[in-house]
This record gives C-alpha cells, structure tokens and sequence, in this order.
C-alpha cells in the first residue's frame, strides 16, 4: 500500500456540520413524514390470474412489470429467501470469520460491448472520506452486511429504510441485489446479517479487529435477515461486470434481532430514511455516497463517503430499463450496497444504491417503477 493510498483512507471529514446536513435522521423527523414512501395498492395484472406461473421463467420475467403483491408473493414462494434459524447465524459469525470477510469484488464495464455508453463522459474521481470516530446518531442507519457465499465469508453495505406499513418501527435494509443473491445457477447467500453502526467507537481499526469484542463491532445489535425480495432478473443474470441487469441490482431485507428482541431495527438505531423512488437525474443535488469499501486501499473497517458537487451521469446499457447514476468515487469492494442521499423536499432521501465502477467512477441503480413495485409489494407481503 503506498504512502498516498494509506493518506487517503485516514482522510477524515472535521466537519459534522456538513454530515449533519447530509444525513440528518431522527427518529421524530422519520416517522412525523413517513406518509411520503406509503405503498399505494398495485394495479391488478390484466390477466386477471392470481399469480405468475414461475416454470415459464421468460415469460415470467416478460410480465415483471405489471405484477401486483399477489404475483410477487407467488414469486416468492417459489423463488424466493427461505430464512435461516437465528441461532444458527449467531454461532456462525465468531471473530475469525468476521475479520476475516472480503469485499464484494466488481469487474469494471466493458465501455467497448455497449454502443450507449461509448459517448458518456463519466465523472472525474472524487477520493471518498472517513467518518469521524465515534459515529454520531445521525449515521447509525449506515452499517455493513455479512454473509456467506460460495467464494467464503463476504461483506458490503447497507441502509435502514422507512417501511410506510410500520412508521417509526421499520425493521428494512436497503442494499444491492449481488449482496444477496449469487445470479443464474446460484442461490440467495446464506447466514446474512446487518450489523448497524459497525465500528462506531473505532475500535476494530488500524489492525484491531481481530481482537475486538462483539460489542465494539456492534454496538447496536446484530439484525438477521428473515425475508428479501430482488428483481426476478437478478436472479437470470450470469456476471457482474456492469451490464442491463446493474440496472436492477437492488435488494429489500427484513430483519429480527438475533438475540429475539421486539424491539425494532428503527427503534434501536434512532431513525430510517425514506426512499425516493422515480428521482430523476437533474433533480438530485449534492449526492452523497457511503458505505464501508474493504478492497485496497481501504480496509472494510471505516465508514467512507463520497461527496459529489456535480449532480450525478445518468448511463443506460438497456435503455428500456431505467438508467444507472454516476458520481466520480474510488470506494471499492465492501461498499457495495451502500446508501445513496440527497436532499428532496427538505429531508434526506436515499435514491440509489453502490452497484459497479471502476476504481475513480461509481454507479447505482435509478430506482424507477419497477423498484418501488418491488418495494410496495415487499411491505404488504409480511
């Protein structure tokens, strides 16, 4: 590691003034205006048929945007998250495993395989940020995801998100959909856990981790996933180097505490933050994106953001589907899955989600129609 890549993973961002602004979450300022992310009904699909017969994958996928709960609890039954017993994850995760998880590793796109992308000028680098230790109140929403794939204990990022069936009790993850789900011929990943404010008091940096306590890695609980939905497409993809299923490369968790309390996820860490669904590119000022990069030069024990000036590059590989977003960012591996933010009418909001880059860019998902179907469909089906 050079002396200018070790620089830059101590940078730290004296101000908190700036991060209160960016990430301003309480819990009363949460659940006073959680009216705006309510799930309206879904339109019923016009077949009229209780849900989508999943053995006719193609056709199945044809049909994604016109399904309503129904056809998407049908999906789910089928194709879906089986959840895994709660003390099962808990003996899982000793410390070895735990420092010993890797970053999700992207390729870069192929600029050269889609015509679309051969004329974008994407953004110039901006060197992502530390956060402070301790982690205020205000960032205890962020936190990062463990899990076990077929290549070994893994890691990325995730945001705690309103759920308008719940005000003020939302027990939701917002994360990528390679987070959880390996694509064609793979399976959603097994043991998945969210460990909120990871790291908060710095005591698993510079080298610590392997001799930190669970309490100092997580000093707001362990949350177990108990349901997930991604797009159907996720699950027919075969790669991730950037290409039409980036497009929907985002996931919804729920979550129970691993020790078996009632208290809610949004309870306990203070706050949620609302989803924006449908933002359109010229609208999002000052995007800023976290998450906790654990490939060189960053380690995966820091809490980095990348704060952009320029509003973000919309990009599309498939332009039927709605487009990716770029911002100029060097996190790598380990972010993945982390929160996008920005200010719409007067709250912070995320819109998108760490999906693929190429070590000075970094793209998610624009969260259209199809997420927020997927989404409103999630919150019914409990």
């Amino acid at each position: 590691m050079t002396d200018q890549h070790r620089a830059m993973r101590r940078v730290r961002n004296v101000s908190a003034a700036a991060l209160v602004t960016v990430l301003a979450v309480t819990t009363a300022a949460c659940q006073g205006k959680s009216t705006s992310t309510s799930a309206a009904p879904p339109a019923s699909t016009s077949s009229g048929q209780p849900g989508i017969d999943v053995k006719d994958i193609q056709g199945a996928l044809a049909k994604v945007s016109s399904w309503n709960a129904s056809d998407w609890a049908d999906w789910a039954s089928k194709n879906g998250f089986k959840p895994e017993d709660l003390e099962a994850i808990k003996s899982f995760w000793d410390k070895q495993k735990v420092s010993g998880a890797k970053g999700v590793t992207t390729d870069r796109p192929n600029i050269q395989q889609y015509p679309t992308l051969q004329n974008v000028t994407f953004p110039k680098t901006i060197p992502a940020k530390a956060q402070p230790h301790p982690y205020t109140a205000d960032t205890a929403v962020l936190g990062k995801i463990f899990f076990q794939a077929p290549e070994g204990t893994m890691v990325c990022s995730g945001t705690v998100v309103s759920d308008p069936s719940h005000p003020g009790k939302s027990n939701l993850v917002w994360t990528a959909a390679h987070c959880v789900h390996g694509g064609k011929g793979g399976d959603y990943y097994k043991k998945l856990m969210f460990v909120p404010s990871y790291n908060k008091t710095g005591a698993t940096s510079n080298g610590k981790a392997a001799n930190a306590t669970r309490e100092q890695m997580a000093p707001l609980g362990i949350w177990a996933a108990r349901a997930m939905y991604v797009m159907p497409q996720w699950t027919q993809r075969v790669g991730h180097s950037g290409g039409p299923d980036s497009q929907f490369d985002f996931a919804v968790i729920r979550v129970a505490a691993e020790d078996g309390s009632t208290r809610s996820l949004e309870e306990t860490v203070g706050g949620s933050m609302p989803i924006w669904f449908g933002a359109q590119p010229n609208e999002i000022a000052s995007p800023s994106s976290y998450g906790y990069p654990a490939g060189e030069p960053f380690d995966g024990e820091e809490l980095e953001h990348c704060d952009s000036a320029p509003k973000p590059t919309p990009f599309v590989f498939d332009a039927s589907r709605p487009p990716m977003l770029a911002i100029g960012c060097n996190m790598t591996g380990g972010s993945s899955g982390g929160g996008w933010f920005t200010k719409h009418d007067g709250r912070t909001m995320l819109f998108s989600n760490n999906s693929i880059g190429d070590d000075s860019w970094m793209a998610g998902p624009n969260l259209g129609p199809d997420a927020k179907r997927m989404f409103d469909a999630f919150v019914q089906n409990k």
